[in-house]
């Protein structure tokens, strides 16, 4: 075949490009996976100025044979050898994660880059996405979690960045997993909730009774036998969470207006809110956020997603959830137990305002992303782990690896953070 039909000729896994004596000859195969991506032209390197601080340059990128350099050094001819399959669950930087054959060029995922003596998450850009078929291993941790990935695929471990496959001598010698080496990162990404009838409640329930206004007042009125009024309203900076609450809300038969609650203006944000005045409406919304009398792990998962959406907070690595209602705290540390969550209740005394008491998450981002993927909340602000360093105590020593019968891989970002830029290809 000739290199000009290729965009993509020679670009990908060196171990596998073709050699001029094998006497098994391979073609190009579409395996239907990224057929939008067929008809884009010739990927084009761009050249980019590099403004040096220094008169050395420094990257520490496992793809670089060296770490330093007169020259600055920066970006990637989207020649990744990096390669696992479609199925492996990635890290989007909104806190979500999807599987990589679905992960496209444009979307924003989590890379690391070293800062200091930690290597810590950056959020980074996928700039290419193709598919490829090649020979695949399967690596086995001791915590049960396994990976489907090509023999150049490199895993960062405690004690750097090693290939999967290599050998001690020889052509073939390179830094190569081995046994009881442990991988770097916070283990396996939890299940998310179904989300049916049980876990859209426990949602209203913590959403509404944390950060909604739900009352009927009774006015005595001139001319009229009954002059209650009947309110509902909903408002919050976020609209992530009001639009889940609004088409929650929706399901059951209760519209709701959308308005501007507050305009922005010097150190406040924007605040969008939702409302209705009808008396079966909010009544029925009193019904929908009613304590349960026996409720479900899905209800308790829902009910954390909406509390934390309107009371909780992510920063800093601390995951809280403020109250000074203590009916709400019993039921916020009640779900956390339902869902096997470790916890600590901090009381905080206000001679101003008052009483808080504070729930916090223990356990790390280990932790932290198990309530993220665990109970979804809709806020991706309060999702970001930015900044944090890359460890964790969760059990990822290598315990076995083996050729696997599963061919296809997919390949996309290789994580260029790991250079200087949060950048990725």
């Amino acid at each position: 075949m000739d290199s000009t039909d290729d965009p993509l000729y020679l670009r990908g896994a060196r171990s596998h490009i073709q050699g001029r004596f094998e006497s098994a000859a391979r073609e190009p195969f579409d395996d239907g996976w990224t057929p939008e991506e067929q008809e884009t032209q010739r990927l084009q390197t761009t050249v980019t100025i590099e403004k040096a601080r220094s008169i050395i340059s420094r990257n520490d990128s496992p793809d670089v044979g060296f770490s330093q350099s007169i020259n600055p050094y920066r970006g990637c001819e989207h020649g990744c050898i990096y390669c696992m399959a479609g199925d492996t669950p990635i890290l989007m930087a909104d806190g979500t994660n999807k599987p990589l054959a679905d992960v496209r060029r444009g979307d924003s995922i989590y890379g690391t880059v070293r800062q200091g003596w930690y290597r810590r998450y950056v959020k980074t850009q996928v700039l290419a996405h193709w598919s490829v078929i090649k020979p695949a291993y399967r690596i086995t941790l001791e915590d049960g979690t396994s990976l489907v990935t090509g023999p150049d695929h490199r895993m960062l471990t405690e004690r750097g960045w090693k290939f999967v496959t290599g050998a001690q001598s020889g052509t073939a010698r390179r830094p190569h997993l081995t046994m009881h080496n442990k991988l770097m990162g916070t283990g396996a990404f939890a299940e998310g909730p179904q989300k049916g009838p049980d876990y859209r409640r426990g949602y209203l329930c913590g959403l509404i009774r944390g950060d909604a206004l739900l009352a009927t007042y009774h006015y005595d009125r001139a001319g009229r036998s009954n002059g209650d009024q009947h309110q509902f309203r909903l408002a919050l900076c976020d609209v992530e969470a009001l639009l889940r609450a609004q088409d929650y809300l929706r399901r059951w038969r209760i519209e709701t207006r959308h308005f501007v609650f507050k305009a922005a203006s010097a150190g406040r944000r924007l605040m969008h809110a939702i409302r209705t005045h009808a008396r079966s409406s909010v009544e029925e919304v009193r019904t929908l956020v009613s304590w349960p009398v026996s409720p479900g792990r899905e209800w308790h998962a829902g009910f954390l997603a909406g509390i934390f959406d309107a009371e909780g907070s992510y920063s800093q690595g601390i995951l809280r959830i403020s109250n000074t209602d203590p009916e709400i705290i019993s039921w916020i540390a009640r779900a956390f137990g339902e869902l096997d969550f470790r916890f600590v209740i901090e009381h905080v005394d206000r001679t101003a305002t008052t009483p808080i008491d504070v729930v916090r998450l223990a356990g790390g981002l280990g932790e932290h992303l198990r309530f993220f993927h665990g109970v979804d909340p809709a806020i991706a602000r309060k999702r970001d782990i930015a900044g944090q360093a890359v460890k964790s105590q969760a059990r990822l020593a290598v315990a076995g690896s083996s050729r696997s019968a599963r061919q296809c891989a997919s390949t996309t970002s290789r994580r260029a953070p790991r250079i200087s830029s949060p950048t990725a290809s």
